[in-house]
């Protein structure tokens, strides 16, 4: 599991886990904050991979150029390895939708019966 939490990256991962715990104890506290913070995790959670692609990208880019091959020879220059590390890209999303999850079942669950 903690392999999981450091391929996720630790930034957002840590983030991610406050808001956790910041949704349990507003489950208990304060009910009417369990909603916007599993909206925030699971926004935050989809944005999260954003920024390791958009670095990933970039230095393909500048390695795709530096070769020659140009921005057209990129592709032939990616590997197949480099698609299956989405799969390590998508785990603050996962982690974020859990979140979102959870927040759904704790407002399910407080909400009052009719």
């Amino acid at each position: 599991m903690f392999k999981m939490f450091v391929d996720g990256g630790p930034i957002f991962m840590s983030v991610l886990t406050v808001l956790l715990v910041a949704l349990f104890f507003a489950a208990w506290k304060a009910p009417r904050w369990v909603k916007e913070i599993g909206k925030f995790a699971l926004v935050f959670g989809l944005v999260s991979p954003l920024f390791p692609l958009y670095g990933a990208l970039s230095t393909l880019q500048q390695v795709a150029i530096d070769i020659g091959e140009g921005v057209n020879g990129l592709f032939d220059l990616i590997s197949p390895g480099v698609f299956f590390g989405i799969k390590v890209i998508l785990i603050p999303v996962i982690y974020g939708m859990c979140i979102y999850m959870i927040s759904l079942i704790i407002r399910m669950v407080q909400k009052p019966r009719l």
